[in-house]
């Protein structure tokens, strides 16, 4: 059911459909053995339980694979691409690496998803070029939604099943990337406050953020941090979205959100997707913001860039945990 390894020469992005544990564990132990026995780097990006299941069936192969939790990883979907990044780049000299990712669970929220599809369609344009790898992307078909199902044939150019491996005809690489930059954002219920900022008034900005969300459930330290990526977000818009913008907040279920519009335009898909280079000119604002929060959105178009920061009220930050051999 998987090709043998000599058929990865460039990024090959797959989906592996599964309806059980039995499903899963036969679309992904082959998959790994292979790659241990072919002397190829493995990462498996997953959650607790399927590591356990994985390391359980892959016996003393599990010795020589790296494994991460994606609970971690992948809480917010921005910080994906750059860890399979770093672990691309942790290998310079091996022919051809294999991972295992799965960042859509169910209890994802919407906004979540939303922002994981565009990661899973991101992946084609961060690795089409440069090294050869293989990600296998599970997707649980028993619990997720028939719409987040569908949405994985048009990211993963193959898909694989209980049938084998075939390729997507859904498969959109090119224009799927950019399709969730120009939808809409939905209107909050209500807002908290409304500002408008330039240079001269961001100090002023962040002071007002922290008055206002100080009752919102947020502890000093998150309300803080929270500040501290508005204010990265809201220069940005003062360097290169027109010189001014503005801010409203609010709380919506367990999240802190805060928006910022400016009459700035994003053309570059993967912009809060790349960590930012040692050069003193290279932009921060959207890597540190992604840092320090729990997801961050944006919306980009001829009208203007809206770029929504969303801070859980409780829970502190995840971590990037790697399992190595």
């Amino acid at each position: 059911m998987i090709a043998s390894s000599s058929a990865v020469e460039r990024f090959r992005h797959e989906a592996l459909l599964y309806a059980n544990e039995a499903e899963f564990l036969a679309g992904t132990v082959g998959f790994v053995r292979d790659g241990v026995r072919n002397g190829e780097p493995v990462l498996v990006v997953e959650s607790l339980p399927r590591i356990h299941e994985l390391r359980s069936a892959l016996g003393g192969d599990a010795d020589q694979v790296e494994f991460a939790d994606m609970a971690e990883v992948g809480s917010n979907p921005a910080r994906i691409i750059p860890a399979w990044q770093d672990f691309v780049d942790r290998y310079p000299t091996a022919l051809r690496l294999r991972g295992i990712g799965e960042p859509i669970w169910p209890g994802r929220s919407a906004d979540e998803v939303v922002e994981c599809q565009r990661h899973e369609a991101l992946l084609n344009t961060a690795f089409a070029t440069g090294r050869a790898w293989w990600l296998l992307c599970p997707y649980d078909v028993h619990r997720l939604p028939a719409e987040v199902i569908a949405e994985a044939h048009r990211s993963h150019e193959l898909v694989t099943s209980g049938d084998g491996v075939s390729s997507s005809s859904r498969f959109r690489s090119g224009t799927l990337s950019r399709l969730p930059l120009s939808a809409p954002f939905p209107e909050p219920q209500s807002v908290l406050g409304s500002y408008s900022f330039d240079r001269n008034s961001l100090a002023a900005l962040r002071h007002e953020l922290l008055d206002v969300i100080a009752g919102s459930g947020l502890s000093k330290s998150q309300g803080l941090k929270f500040a501290l990526s508005v204010n990265e977000i809201a220069t940005n818009s003062v360097q290169h979205g027109g010189g001014y913008g503005t801010a409203r907040v609010w709380v919506e279920a367990d999240t802190a959100v805060c928006e910022i519009r400016d009459d700035g335009f994003i053309d570059e898909p993967l912009a809060d997707r790349r960590r930012p280079g040692a050069e003193a000119s290279a932009s921060r604002g959207y890597w540190l913001a992604n840092q320090l929060c729990d997801l961050i959105q944006i919306r980009s178009g001829p009208a203007g860039t809206a770029v929504r920061l969303h801070k859980r009220l409780h829970g502190d930050e995840p971590r990037l945990r790697v399992m190595s051999p």
